[in-house]
């Protein structure tokens, strides 16, 4: 489980950034950036045509990343050192999780610094991307939350043998990959390296799940319960046909807390 931390340059920042800037895209994906970047005028933003606020966001961000160029450089240098020290514990949390010996998979994994504050991964090419104003505690503890996909997806995709195209948004298998770190973090040897575990020091899943509930009940407590119960590949099976028997409430609760509106 080796990860390469770099620098991918401005370029490719720009483009991350534009995967959560489309038209239509839920304000949950879009508005941390203006969050972040006081430099952008959200108001102003949004009164242009597409391609004029792609442009005016370019235009800003390449103008950040010439003050910010040292500092995600030096920060590539400190993510791995601090990854490199957490390594062994982090390997062997996850090889029991998952039953698979993680020491002798994903040993080319590359984690670009960049400038966009959404860190998607990309299971097919191995690679996530971890915001540059994290610290070297916090990359390592969003790292953990990418990692638990990447062994995820490769148990589940040995188990269900189906298509890697099925896990990304808005899926239900994207869905539930995402509501089970949470109960796969609680390892002692997991939890007390994120800082943003527990839910009260920011959570380590997305918020919108913490007051999700199907049947009355919260649905993070009802699958943590199916994980300490069954072995992976039981859980895998069994929580997936739990989503799929409640998969409009779970998708209508998503689209009220992303702030989606239903015509």
């Amino acid at each position: 489980m080796d990860i390469t931390f770099v620098n991918p340059g401005v370029d490719y920042m720009i483009r991350s950034i534009m995967l959560f800037q489309t038209e239509g895209e839920a304000e949950f994906w879009h508005e941390p950036l203006y969050h972040f970047y006081p430099q952008l005028d959200r108001v102003y933003a949004a009164s242009l045509p597409f391609a004029e606020r792609k442009n005016y966001i370019e235009r800003t961000m390449r103008a950040v990343y010439v003050k910010a160029e040292d500092t995600i450089n030096e920060k590539a240098v400190l993510y791995a050192r601090h990854w490199n020290a957490c390594k062994p514990q982090i390997t062997a949390a996850l090889s029991d999780a998952f039953g698979v010996d993680c020491a002798s998979l994903f040993n080319e994994l590359r984690c670009n610094l960049s400038m966009n504050p959404i860190e998607p991964r990309f299971l097919k090419e191995r690679r996530y991307d971890t915001f540059y104003l994290n610290s070297e505690k916090g990359a390592i503890g969003g790292g953990i939350h990418e990692i638990i996909h990447f062994v995820w997806f490769y148990v589940w995709n040995r188990l269900f043998g189906d298509d890697y195209d099925e896990y990304e948004r808005p899926s239900l298998k994207w869905i539930l990959s995402e509501m089970v770190v949470e109960s796969i973090m609680r390892d002692e040897r997991l939890s007390s390296i994120n800082p943003y575990f527990p839910r009260e020091n920011g959570g380590c899943v997305y918020p919108y799940f913490f007051d999700m509930t199907v049947g009355g009940e919260p649905i993070l407590d009802t699958l943590d319960a199916m994980y300490r119960s069954r072995n992976i590949e039981d859980f895998m099976l069994n929580s997936y046909v739990y989503c799929q028997e409640h998969e409009a409430e779970i998708r209508e609760h998503i689209l009220k807390a992303e702030g989606v509106s239903r015509c």
